[in-house]
């Protein structure tokens, strides 16, 4: 990056780091893959972190055991409206389904019964489920959001199951070695920070404890680096290789519940932390273990991301500060468009390319790289989906208000495009074309003055 975009950067984490007292913390720029930048202030052992260091990312490692989850959806083992107990019977909330815990929105209770679990050596699953035998449902499923680490302890062993392994073994053979991340663990292996409590009234730290949370570990076990993490933020923002379709990332980027009512600021898809901020939509995580804050945050638009580590139990603002990494880089070095060229298409797709009306209101539909259509109002603004091939003249919504939904074709005798029916609405050539199956008919009459 330039070096006037580096000394801004380093200046927004050094400013945090001497405002918030925090014995060290590290932060990096990412985009389209590629680690742009990265900064570190304070010091590990004596001497500046790096980017091999490790520090804990908490929640962050919901992040992972989402995805596994998102894969065993995608392979037919199960679908996010099962209720629990198909999965993992016998627990006292089976009602919940798959989804619901993905989104926090579950009911669950947010943290496991008994000793705080963050500073407590964590028990087995068998330890966790009796905890949870009574008044484990604090809210109606599905009738807000609610966070619950709760709810991650209980994925972690519904992957288990589903894999005959921990989750974590799981999470290092599905992800960590796929992608890899070698130097995100479930503990601290070579050079790692200690976690530290910082005084609120004098300059002086408290090591805090980092047990084995057990059964609960997957809502905030693991370690990792910047190198690591930042690999997973692109991974977040798209770039999935062969560990998930991109299609289902998109998927778990989608808004599923808001946390601060209808202006929405932040929110929750599956599995992930959603932040809108000036017009922009990020992706990602925080996470806070004692000892430790972490955050990770992405722009699939423009595929920038930004990330931070720091051994405090509190004090930056950790979320306004990864959020201002990301902005500073994208405002001073935004990204080029990627240029233009002509790609080779389905020609054979052309002839449903072109002007279609629902009912006097005119579409454009377009052909896009990859086989893929794009319907959106030919004046701007409105419902516009994408669409990708089911067979032969059906297309699946992608997103938009027709997510999900089928566009099939209608021809006419000579095997011409004659009507597209999606969802009940018929879009036709020309406005209400009287020879297409519109519903409620066309007036005999046809288009005249009003009387």
């Amino acid at each position: 990056m330039l070096p006037s975009t580096e000394a801004a950067l380093l200046r927004r984490i050094a400013t945090e780091q001497a405002a918030a007292r925090v014995p060290s913390l590290v932060a990096a720029v990412v985009r389209d893959g590629e680690l742009l930048w990265s900064g570190a202030r304070g010091f590990v052992d004596g001497a500046a972190p790096d980017d091999d260091t490790q520090y804990r990312l908490g929640s962050i490692t919901k992040t992972f055991v989402a995805v596994l989850v998102m894969r065993l959806r995608d392979e037919g083992r199960l679908d996010l409206n099962d209720p629990l107990d198909k999965h993992v019977p016998g627990t006292g909330f089976g009602s919940t389904t798959v989804g619901q815990l993905l989104s926090h929105t579950g009911g669950l209770t947010s943290e496991s019964p008994g000793s705080w679990w963050e500073r407590s050596p964590g028990g087995d699953w068998a330890a966790l489920q009796a905890s949870l035998a009574r008044d484990a449902l604090k809210n109606r499923p599905g009738s807000r959001f609610h966070y619950s680490n709760v709810g991650y302890g209980v994925l972690g062993e519904l992957v288990a199951r589903h894999r005959g392994k921990s989750w974590l073994d799981a999470v290092r053979e599905e992800i960590l070695a796929p992608l890899g991340l070698s130097r995100t663990t479930p503990h601290p292996e070579g050079r790692h920070a200690t976690g530290y409590a910082v005084h609120p009234f004098a300059d002086l730290v408290l090591p805090e404890p980092s047990p084995d949370a057990g059964a609960m570990a997957p809502a905030g076990q693991l370690w990792s680096t910047v190198r690591d993490l930042a690999r997973w933020t692109s991974f977040i923002g798209g770039d999935t290789a062969d560990v998930l379709n991109p299609d289902t990332m998109a998927e778990m980027r989608a808004v599923a519940a808001v946390e601060d009512g209808d202006s929405w600021t932040s929110g929750y898809g599956l599995g992930l932390q959603l932040v809108r901020h000036h017009g922009r939509r990020l992706a990602g995580h925080t996470g806070s273990m004692p000892g430790f804050l972490a955050c990770s945050l992405v722009d699939e638009k423009t595929g920038t991301g930004a990330l931070m580590l720091a051994n405090t139990t509190s004090g930056p603002a950790l979320l306004a500060t990864t959020i201002d990494l990301l902005t500073t880089a994208d405002e001073q070095e935004p990204k080029l468009p990627a240029e233009w060229q002509p790609s080779e298409v389905d020609r054979s797709l052309l002839d449903l390319t072109g002007l279609w009306h629902w009912g006097p209101t005119p579409f454009h539909l377009r052909l896009l790289p990859g086989g893929l259509f794009d319907l959106s109002p030919a004046r701007g603004g409105g419902r516009a989906s994408r669409f990708r091939p089911l067979g032969p003249d059906e297309w699946l919504g992608l997103d938009g208000y027709y997510a999900g939904e089928t566009l099939r074709v209608g021809r006419a005798a000579d095997g011409t495009p004659s009507y597209l029916d999606l969802a009940t609405f018929i879009f036709t050539r020309t406005p209400y074309d009287p020879a297409a199956p519109v519903p409620g008919g066309v007036d005999a009459e046809g288009w005249r003055p009003a009387h």
